[in-house]
């Protein structure tokens, strides 16, 4: 079953990367996400659609939390809103549930919310797909690069290594 969700906590570059690295996942827009209520502002993010028979909402968080600084509420984070953004209830409650679990693996508290989605605005044409578009560059060897790393490394089973062949 295709299924959406929304992540932010850093650089939607970045963010775009990781997604767009794993097997399962498709369509990944970044850009800016609001959620609703008093957490109504922008922050940078990505939308993406993902085959929840390949991989799980389980297994996105878990990516998600490793390749940002999710216990971090550095000065930054108005912009990089550690979030999970959801699109059903369900999706609401097995997220918080994800967060509590993998809470262990963690020195310090994880910040990262849970979310309602509420608009998305996608970035400009020409910072789209920015990694894949330039992975010679120094943001992305320096910032990128380890984050896809670590997903080969830690999630292999879910690493799209056909695109990931050059690290």
């Amino acid at each position: 079953m295709i299924k959406k969700a929304g992540f932010g906590g850093g650089c939607h570059w970045c963010t775009e990367a990781v997604f767009s690295s794993l097997k399962g996942v498709s369509n990944v827009q970044q850009g800016w996400i609001t959620s609703t209520g008093n957490n109504s502002w922008l922050s940078e993010g990505v939308v993406l659609e993902f085959d929840d028979a390949i991989i799980s909402l389980d297994t996105l968080i878990a990516v998600h939390l490793y390749t940002h600084a999710s216990t971090s509420l550095h000065s930054m984070r108005g912009k990089y809103r550690s979030a999970v953004y959801i699109f059903d209830n369900e999706d609401a409650i097995t997220a918080k549930e994800i967060i509590i679990k993998l809470q262990p693996e963690f020195d310090k508290r994880i910040i990262t919310q849970v979310l309602p989605f509420n608009r998305f605005e996608k970035s400009r044409e020409e910072l789209l797909n920015y990694y894949y578009s330039n992975p010679q560059k120094p943001f992305c060897e320096n910032y990128i690069n380890p984050k896809l790393k670590l997903i080969k490394e830690r999630f292999g089973k879910v690493a799209n290594n056909e695109i990931l062949v050059h690290l």
